[in-house]
């Protein structure tokens, strides 16, 4: 899997840009605030993940413009050519399409282009709360079954509707709203647990492929272990019966698959709390590493690996172990300041506000 070419129109600071990329190691140099991330951005939009960086689809228009638009022409594992098409308005819905047929939405694009993500952001996945450690196992079941992705949907638009029902409610129901959070209660039940177990299963399998990742870019062994911690007991229809005078009370669902959360430890000591800023580091790139290594096994095609100025954050020693545990394929690389002497890029460019330029030689 490899993209070729890349084009934008209004996107971020993107006025207008056409970018070839190789099908190798493409090194993406600039300032900060010149446009290095948004390239990335825009291939994360086109893999179904949408900005990397959290930001809504409307942050990523330029300013004065109407709408964005994101160009790309992928190369499959068969050789097969496609060319993916997405228009972001300021008003209205999203557009996607791939080879002039029309996607539903964002997420049906999950699996056309795969991707591996690094970014300096990604120390939160261990020091932060659980929210980004559920997005992790999420994005990373998505890429190897994309329905994952509608189960994820589908929770998010059940805890909408329950919530606004509990807000409404005043901490008391008449007999039509019991009936309805009934309904809702039962479709919680139902989605909750099988993302939960999808969740459970895949963080099963990513945990010996964690301690293998980390010792390679630690440079030394380590015992590590994660544990999935769901907030309910039993079946989830019978706890949320049992909280649901809590979740009147409070105008909110206090437990579900958004409330679990996911333990990360070095040998015998919680991660989050007691491992070393280095530590943490390696870990992240290990749990990035794992999700990738799976991907790659049972997958259809190789992820793009996209590596955001995570070299920056890391030191000498690191950046040499991360580089030199990166599987081969299409890797594109943005610096401020520098990479590791062992990297040979194939092609290497230059982006200075939103015009970018291939350095030779």
């Amino acid at each position: 899997m490899a993209i070729q070419t890349l084009e934008l129109l209004d996107f971020r600071i993107y006025t207008q840009a056409a970018v070839e990329f190789d099908p190798g190691l493409t090194v993406i140099v600039g300032e900060n605030g010149q446009g290095k991330t948004s390239l990335l951005e825009a291939i994360s939009w086109i893999a179904g993940r949408g900005s990397f960086r959290g930001v809504a689809d409307d942050s990523l228009i330029r300013i004065g413009a109407a709408a964005a638009i994101i160009r790309a022409n992928v190369t499959g594992p068969d050789g097969r050519q496609q060319l993916i098409e997405v228009e972001l308005p300021r008003v209205g819905r999203n557009r996607v399409q791939i080879n002039r047929q029309a996607l539903r939405r964002k997420g049906d694009l999950i699996g056309v282009v795969p991707v591996t993500i690094f970014s300096p952001d990604d120390l939160e996945l261990v020091k932060g709360g659980p929210a980004g450690r559920r997005r992790w196992l999420d994005d990373g079941a998505a890429s190897l079954q994309p329905s994952h992705d509608a189960l994820c949907s589908e929770l998010e638009k059940i805890l909408k509707q329950r919530n606004a029902l509990l807000r409404s409610s005043g901490g008391r129901l008449d007999t039509d709203g019991a009936f309805t959070l009934d309904v809702w209660d039962a479709k919680l039940a139902t989605t909750g647990e099988a993302l939960r177990d999808g969740r459970e299963t895949l963080l099963s399998e990513l945990v010996p492929r964690l301690s293998t990742a980390y010792d390679a870019v630690a440079g030394k062994p380590a015992d590590i272990s994660a544990a999935y911690l769901p907030s309910w007991e039993g079946e989830l229809a019978t706890a949320l019966e049992q909280a649901r005078t809590i979740d009147l009370r409070r105008g909110l669902s206090t437990i579900g698959p958004h409330r679990d959360e996911i333990t990360l430890h070095i040998g015998d000591t919680p991660a989050r709390t007691h491992a070393s800023q280095g530590e943490q580091r390696s870990l992240v790139l290990a749990m990035r590493l794992a999700v990738d290594a799976l991907v790659r096994q049972n997958g259809t095609a190789e992820p793009l690996l996209l590596l955001d100025d995570v070299f920056s954050e890391l030191d000498a020693g690191r950046a040499e172990a991360l580089l030199e545990a990166l599987p081969e394929g299409q890797r594109l690389l943005t610096t401020a300041t520098w990479v590791p002497p062992t990297a040979t890029p194939d092609r290497v460019l230059k982006v200075t506000a939103g015009t970018v330029t291939e350095v030779r030689g």
